[in-house]
């Protein structure tokens, strides 16, 4: 937490899931679950959320997560930022890695979605 007052309060959230194929099918339906899991457990709303950069492996190449996400309703405005997620041997395949910053009520919790193979990055959450 970097600012917050009696409202709200600027989170930096977390998450991954990763893509069955290296298709622009099946990047697009895994970059969909998990701006879908990140909005509804955080129940956020276009006008929270600051910015997201995405992290891929480096066997994702077939397209880019943030033009799926630049196509969501009332994302326009979002800063959205691609990378490739730096190699490692033992890292999870095709994975898809978020960081999103994101004003969260006060008292709210942070919800860091992990789903799919990805939950095994982090099972403490």
């Amino acid at each position: 937490m970097r600012f917050q007052n009696e409202f709200n309060y600027l989170c930096a959230l977390r998450g991954a899931t990763t893509s069955d194929h290296n298709t622009i099918e099946s990047i697009t339906s895994a970059v969909e679950e998990l701006l879908a899991e990140l909005v509804s457990r955080n129940n956020l709303i276009p006008d929270q959320i600051i910015s997201v950069t995405f992290s891929v492996t480096s066997d994702l190449d077939a397209c880019f997560p943030a033009s799926i996400a630049r196509k969501k309703a009332g994302w326009e405005g979002i800063a959205l930022l691609d990378c490739q997620q730096m190699y490692v041997k033992s890292d999870l395949s095709r994975c898809i890695r978020i960081l999103a910053y994101v004003t969260l009520p006060n008292k709210q919790m942070p919800q860091n979605p992990y789903i799919g193979r990805a939950k095994k990055l982090r099972p403490d959450r």
